[in-house]
């Protein structure tokens, strides 16, 4: 009864997953919720409730390293936390189920879900909202794809339009990404730039002049 309902908890859990095309989706957090739950029931079984608690501070801290499967790094941006995270809570229903607290299991299961879908929209209205005040500093870079032989000309032509548009670079970097691909990168010195404006330099960039991709990202710095 417990492995089955860890199993269809997982699965209901990576149901949300495999629809938003996450890296860990159905399967793999089926498979987590099991093999939790089997562990921690193989250890309650074998010697007592006392060692069913040391497994799951075992399996707290082993689904760490299957977390970090499944973050990545790309420049400044780091994808897969949330998935990360899920794993996490995944490994935790099925602990739940492992010491046949399904109820809890099904409670917390329902929780994640919610966690992932209906909190959402509330990230994505905060991510909208301008950054303020004097308590937040902001860096904000934008970067274009193109071929080696065009990036010297397209370099100055990023520097002039975000100059017209009145943001001065800061610095400006080209990175190698393969043998016809360079990343061209500048810094921007302003440190509250509007959305629209860079949004409206990159289209411009991607449609009428030759580049592959076009586009601008923003860290904080509090």
């Amino acid at each position: 009864m417990s492995y089955g309902s860890a199993l269809l908890l997982g699965a209901f859990i990576g149901a949300e997953r495999q629809y938003r095309q996450r890296t860990a989706g159905l399967r793999t957090n089926a498979l987590v919720a099991l093999g939790a739950a089997a562990f921690v029931d193989l250890g309650q079984r074998l010697a007592g409730d006392a060692e069913a608690v040391r497994v799951i501070a075992y399996v707290v801290s082993g689904i760490g390293f299957l977390g970090a499967g499944v973050i990545m790094k790309e420049g400044m941006n780091v994808r897969g936390l949330n998935t990360a995270a899920t794993l996490w809570c995944s490994a935790a229903v099925g602990a739940c189920a492992g010491t046949d607290m399904v109820a809890e299991a099904a409670t917390l299961t329902l929780f994640v879900v919610a966690g992932n879908t209906l909190l959402r929209p509330v990230v994505n209205a905060i991510n909208r909202i301008p950054l303020s005040g004097s308590g937040v500093e902001a860096s904000y870079w934008v970067t274009i794809i193109s071929d080696p032989q065009k990036a010297p000309a397209l370099r100055d032509l990023l520097v002039d339009h975000l100059e017209l548009m009145r943001y001065p670079v800061a610095d400006i970097e080209l990175i190698e990404r393969s043998e016809d691909q360079v990343e061209i990168r500048a810094l921007l010195i302003s440190t509250g730039a509007v959305a629209a404006d860079l949004d409206a330099i990159v289209t411009h960039l991607s449609k009428v002049h030759d580049v592959a991709h076009a586009t601008w990202e923003v860290q904080t710095h509090v």
